[in-house]
């Protein structure tokens, strides 16, 4: 008996781990570890950090209330949109159809099918869903000519709707703009709203005209923003024409 206890002593608790190692390990196989990873999940869940499976529920849910406001607000904003150009007489505007545009002079110049029997005059600012379009730079009793703002030759003060810096906008040939800012350093960034200055001596202050679509502060002798038109300018139909001087209302 005494030499039994002294073997057990010696190697009874190897057997004992034994014994629960194979166990575990058959508890493994039959369950494929699920009962190993359960029971880590459940003591880990405290320390986990990131969100729940519920959480992601509900974040993708609220993602989507999210998107589908933006999409209703820009559904919104269109039909006001659609409304007030349907009314031009709020604000003294004159409906005109475009009914002549060059192929050579796409982004340059488009023919109006109103003129001065109209109302319409040299100076006159054109807009269209969108923002600023150009103004009349001609005009006959029956049709008038527009000078895009896409156009190389074309100037037009701006200025940052968020930051204020100002400068001017230059036109491309295309519906993209250069916008070339009057300060060295400007508080610009990617996304801002451009619209016309409150110091621009064609258009009236604050008529929207694109967002910035990128930046580049180390252009020499100033620092410049690729501007995006809101204007659809390369493939409109119809303008307004505002009589030069006209106050616009924000």
């Amino acid at each position: 008996m005494f030499i039994m206890r002294r073997w057990w002593d010696r190697h009874g608790v190897a057997i004992v781990l034994g014994g629960l190692t194979l166990s575990a390990a058959w508890l493994v196989r039959q369950t494929q570890g699920a009962a190993i990873f359960e029971t880590y999940q459940l003591m880990t869940r405290p320390f986990q950090v990131g969100p729940t499976k519920e959480e992601r529920l509900t974040d993708a849910r609220v993602m989507e209330l999210e998107e589908r406001l933006v999409e209703l607000q820009r559904q919104n904003q269109k039909l006001k949109e659609l409304l007030d150009y349907s009314k031009p007489q709020t604000k003294r505007g004159i409906v005109a159809p475009i009914v002549g545009r060059s192929a050579d002079h796409w982004w340059q110049q488009v023919t109006l099918g109103r003129g001065s029997s109209e109302g319409i005059k040299v100076g006159d600012i054109v807009m269209a869903p969108g923002g600023l379009v150009g103004r009349i730079s001609s005009v006959t009793p029956n049709s008038s000519r527009v000078l895009l703002i896409s156009d190389a030759t074309s100037r037009v003060g701006a200025v940052l709707s968020r930051s204020r810096s100002m400068g001017f906008i230059r036109g491309q040939g295309s519906n993209r703009a250069v916008l070339q800012f009057f300060d060295k350093v400007p508080d610009v960034k990617r996304g801002d709203v451009v619209s016309t200055s409150p110091v621009s001596q064609l258009f009236p202050p604050g008529l929207p005209l694109g967002r910035v679509e990128s930046v580049n502060l180390d252009k020499s002798p100033a620092p410049e923003a690729v501007i995006e038109l809101t204007a659809p300018v390369s493939y409109l139909e119809w303008v307004i024409v505002y009589p030069e001087g006209t106050t616009f209302t924000q």
